[in-house]
């Protein structure tokens, strides 16, 4: 299939390489995996060449994790942002502008700066919506800021009116305590288990704090066709019928699959499984799942070949391989 469009992947800077200590990464991934994956966050022609051989038209393009969310420093997080915002619309937008869109960071550091970049991201540079690396590192790494805090409702007002996307995007979980279950298994922290449970439960306190009832219109991307929250949200649901009058259950005004259902959107990148794809089209529509691979920590090839020859109506192949996508953010 020709004209893809994907939204989970993912570019590096050099700034953010200066920051960036990808050691864990490499011990839990593999040094030869990780070398492969930093050259190719920095090569756009190679990148391009995937796209082509993969038969995808369109790339959103974004700061790969935790980016600027794992920068304490908040002056130094505020000028990651705008540096990689610039960095994007001069390196992938001006040069390709038939091949790239993006996604601009954001410094939740300080949440009224974030909100003022987003603008100026979105109405200046023509980003599609902005890309939120999970929680945020704040005070020399001893506090985490989820995206559910009060001090972020400023930035999310801002979303709502830009009518922009968030695309939440996992980081792994919280140093410490959080992730004494997986000791002796450090391979899991990150894409391969402990992401999911950190984005799907972050994605369950967004719909849990009232946001979506502030600002019915919010649209929130997740990845991996929904990090497991398409089986889990229907006992979710049951549980807290059940525990209706327990702590921190009293904030929002709709079931949880209900704002799934209007708030929420779902790509494909690094889930490329035919029967987890139906039930995310059962759980939440199939005008609300997207095409994407997670490059280049996945490879394009992979997603292309078995998106292509997925077991479903030709369809519901062009709207998640391009259609919702299109529409979601004004392409056409």
């Amino acid at each position: 299939m020709e004209g893809k469009i994907a939204l989970e992947e993912h570019l590096s800077t050099p700034s953010n390489d200066s920051l960036w200590d990808s050691t864990g990464e490499a011990e839990r991934n593999g040094p030869a995996y990780m070398a492969d994956v930093e050259r190719r966050l920095l090569d756009v022609e190679q990148r391009l060449d995937d796209m082509d051989r993969a038969g995808i038209g369109t790339a959103i393009v974004s700061l790969t994790s935790p980016g600027v969310q794992g920068v304490a420093d908040e002056q130094l997080a505020v000028e990651l942002a705008r540096d990689t915002n610039d960095f994007i619309a001069k390196f992938y937008l001006a040069e390709h502008p038939e091949r790239f869109a993006g996604f601009a960071a954001v410094a939740l550091q300080n949440p009224r700066a974030a909100a003022d970049e987003a603008a100026r991201a979105v109405g200046d540079l023509g980003m599609k919506g902005i890309l939120v690396n999970g929680y945020t590192t704040i005070r020399d790494k001893r506090i985490a800021r989820y995206l559910d805090h009060e001090g972020t409702l400023v930035f999310w007002d801002r979303i709502a009116t830009l009518g922009v996307p968030v695309y939440l995007h996992p980081r792994e979980p919280l140093p410490g305590g959080g992730r004494r279950i997986y000791q002796g298994y450090e391979s899991l922290i990150g894409s391969a288990w402990g992401f999911a449970h950190e984005t799907a439960t972050h994605a369950v306190r967004l719909m849990m704090s009232g946001l979506f009832d502030r600002h019915p219109d919010l649209t929130i991307i997740l990845g991996h066709l929904g990090e497991g929250l398409p089986q889990l949200l229907p006992r979710l649901r049951h549980r807290l019928d059940m525990q209706r009058e327990g702590s921190g259950l009293g904030a929002h005004q709709r079931p949880v699959d209900e704002y799934f259902r209007s708030n929420f959107y779902l790509t494909t990148s690094g889930h490329f499984h035919t029967p987890a794809l139906r039930n995310a089209i059962d759980e939440i529509g199939a005008d609300r799942v997207m095409f994407s691979v997670d490059y280049p920590y996945e490879s394009m090839d992979d997603a292309a070949d078995w998106f292509d020859k997925a077991d479903l109506p030709g369809s519901v192949r062009n709207d998640i391989g391009y259609r919702n996508a299109a529409r979601l953010f004004g392409m056409i």
